[in-house]
């Protein structure tokens, strides 16, 4: 059985989290199996978004039982490069040229919820819960911290990673963490809706836009705002540009 299954409807690719009996777990060969089709997604010039959710009940409810196993008997060195290949993993999600987008039903918790914090859009219904319950076993989600203190200011971020409590949807859009809740009976086509619209609006300025926002988290202010102008003369240039410029014109 796959570990993601893949499917593309309207320029949009799915990747169905495909481990329901382990609740999707996370594990060497799923995390390996979402950046190769992370890869190929890349190379396809027709997709608008990516979404990621889960088969069975959950979204994803964290590390498998058998790499924390592991992990408590890794050396030092296995664990850096174990806790790598997650945060590969995180790195690609932003560096995808299109939004990556979080559905989430059922549970995300610790390494699920890092996911799901770690996509660029994400849309829940109202039943789900989130949550970073490492410290209760003495666990830091340390490359989460680096992508949350990014979305949530330092107190409420020491609060979730800290205190290891659930939350429900409404609370993480209350946050920050969730863009949209939606009813459990009217996800499947409320996720349609959301992501529909990105067949509306312009791939390159998206695209520009999303390695924009990220890229000018290592920067002072004057040295972002000089990369934001480098970034609007090359939206200028784009093809995109040039025809809506055009067609403003005509109106």
């Amino acid at each position: 059985m796959p570990e993601i299954i893949a499917t593309t409807e309207s320029n949009v690719r799915t990747l169905l989290l495909n481990r329901p009996e382990k609740r999707n777990a996370l594990n060497h060969e799923l995390i390996a199996a979402m950046k190769s089709a992370l890869a190929a997604a890349e190379t396809d010039e027709s997709l608008r978004a990516v979404i990621i959710r889960g088969a069975g009940q959950d979204f994803c409810s964290g590390a498998d039982l058998a790499v924390l196993r592991k992990i408590s008997e890794n050396t030092f060195e296995e664990n850096v490069a174990d806790a790598a290949n997650l945060a590969e993993l995180f790195l690609m999600i932003r560096k995808v040229r299109f939004p990556v987008i979080a559905a989430v039903h059922g549970h995300a918790l610790a390494g699920g919820c890092g996911l799901a914090t770690a996509c660029d859009l994400v849309l829940a219904t109202r039943s789900a819960r989130f949550g970073y319950p490492e410290v209760k076993i003495g666990f830091v989600p340390a490359m989460v911290t680096v992508i949350l203190r990014r979305n949530l200011g330092e107190k409420r971020s020491f609060e979730l990673l800290t205190r290891g409590f659930e939350f429900s949807a409404e609370e993480a859009a209350q946050m920050g963490l969730v863009n949209q809740v939606v009813d459990d009976i009217n996800f499947e086509k409320a996720l349609t809706a959301f992501t529909a619209r990105y067949e509306k609006v312009s791939r390159s300025a998206v695209s520009l836009t999303k390695k924009l926002l990220y890229e000018i988290d290592a920067f002072d202010f004057r040295t972002a705002l000089k990369r934001g102008a480098e970034v609007n003369a090359e939206a200028r240039m784009t093809d995109d540009c040039k025809a809506g410029i055009a067609k403003f014109l005509k109106r």
